[in-house]
């Protein structure tokens, strides 16, 4: 690939990323939100043609989701799937010091809602399939095994109407023996020898809705009454409160030698009876609240739904959802568990229902895709080592593990990002892109596809 064709490329994918973000496909967590068709529409005009035929899967109207297929030329060989999620969060534009939804390039960067969750992998995914699709009608590009692109709806509310629904109903459509997602691709460690983070674990997700019932009654009366808001109150306090004991993961290790800290801070960050300590006082919340959330299950009450309120009437039922995630080997009976322990003596006051229940997953590293990434990342980067990571939210990953995919959270971003403001900019303010990434991913897709599906 000579640098003409790399800036075409990446022209190519900062200009669909101004798209997809413009089309403000915001997933509040309805049925009718999301209306992921206006990407779907975008991304199947892009992809199609030149031997690709496009399918179209809509469970819930204006949720579908696109599978491109590349066809290999041995029935028996591993595939690959690029896969993007097209839907985004909601957000708060009084935050932001440009508009969320305009996609403006500003200074190098893309700015807006998506541009890192994850419509910059989406959009350089479907870059990259496009020219591999040109390439193999014309004999450049000759894989064994299927490429398919697929560009789901959902992710950000748990996959119903994504890739769980495609799972349980299209499961020949959507499948691949290799699975390429967000996120991965920042470089942590010395500049020389750079570390590559994969995303190769992520945490289990749990959220549960939380009951909790008093009894009604006028707001002028409230001494010795039952208000059930109060109790709520006591609920929520508890769980931010709660602090969950600390277990390490087999990443966690390396993962913490990839972070070039001081001797005596590696040291608080193994040690399972000094952690704590050392993260309350760690200087940089952002970083201290990262690595809390790699070696604890953790607590988050978002959302509090009193129903029909008056400000003169007790309320007799508040509804309380909670965000939990687990680490691996924890189960519905540990979540029970912690919700116990956290609540004290509210917990028979509160009725407890499922909301997700995906358990923790992993996919080994010792397979060709690893090796794939490798020998990409290193045309850029030379000295760079790959380093399995988890990844503390959920992706799309977990379920292609459950059907026995291994799947990787990937990228490759500029060494100049840094990694704590990147994270921040996951569902916060002023979200945004630099094209240095845009144009490394692009071309990282493009090696990987070739380097493992035409040996």
């Amino acid at each position: 690939m000579d640098e003409r064709e790399l800036d075409d490329l990446t022209g190519e994918t900062v200009d669909l990323l101004q798209t997809l973000i413009r089309n403000a496909c915001v997933n509040d967590g309805t049925p009718e939100s999301g209306e992921e068709v206006r990407n779907a529409d975008v991304l199947q005009t892009l992809i199609e043609g030149a031997g690709v035929e496009v399918e179209r899967f809509e469970p819930t109207p204006g949720r579908v989701s696109i599978v491109g297929r590349i066809q290999g030329s041995d029935p028996g060989a591993k595939s690959l799937c690029l896969m993007g999620h097209t839907d985004v969060v909601p957000v708060n534009a009084d935050g932001w010091d440009r508009d969320p939804f305009g996609g403006e390039l500003i200074d190098g960067e893309v700015w807006g809602r998506g541009a890192v969750d994850m419509l910059n992998l989406t959009s350089s995914m479907a870059v990259a399939f496009r020219r591999l699709a040109r390439d193999a009608a014309a004999g450049r590009f000759k894989p064994k095994g299927d490429l398919i692109y697929f560009g789901v709806a959902d992710e950000e509310a748990g996959s119903v109407h994504g890739a769980r629904w495609m799972a349980d109903h299209q499961r020949d459509a959507m499948y691949a023996d290799y699975v390429l997602t967000e996120n991965g691709g920042i470089h942590s460690g010395p500049a020389d020898a750079p570390h590559v983070g994969i995303n190769v674990a992520e945490k289990g997700v749990a959220w549960r809705r939380l009951t909790v019932r008093g009894t009604p009654g006028h707001g002028s009366r409230p001494f010795r009454g039952d208000n059930a808001l109060v109790k709520a109150a006591g609920v929520v306090q508890r769980l931010a409160d709660y602090r969950a004991k600390p277990k390490f993961t087999e990443l966690w290790r390396e993962r913490v030698s990839t972070l070039n800290l001081p001797p005596d801070w590696e040291r608080s960050l193994l040690d399972e009876a000094a952690i704590d300590e050392f993260l309350d006082e760690m200087p940089g919340p952002a970083v201290a609240s990262y690595l809390h959330a790699c070696t604890h299950t953790t607590f988050s009450p978002n959302l509090v739904d009193g129903g029909v309120m008056k400000t003169n009437t007790v309320p007799d039922t508040v509804v309380v959802e909670v965000d939990i995630r687990t680490l691996p080997g924890e189960d519905e009976a540990d979540v029970a568990a912690h919700l116990r322990s956290a609540l004290g003596d509210l917990a028979d006051h509160v009725e407890v229902e499922p909301l997700m229940n995906d358990a923790a997953s992993i996919s080994r590293t010792d397979t060709p895709l690893w090796d794939s990434l490798q020998r990409a990342v290193n045309i850029p980067f030379p000295t760079a080592r790959l380093t399995p990571q988890l990844v503390v939210g959920f992706t799309d990953s977990r379920i292609y593990r459950e059907l026995g995919a291994v799947s990787y959270g990937a990228g490759l971003f500029s060494p100049t990002l840094d990694a704590s403001e990147f994270g921040s900019r996951f569902h916060g303010n002023n979200e945004r892109i630099d094209v240095e990434s845009l144009a490394l991913t692009t071309r990282l897709w493009d090696h990987v596809a070739r380097d493992l599906l035409e040996r």
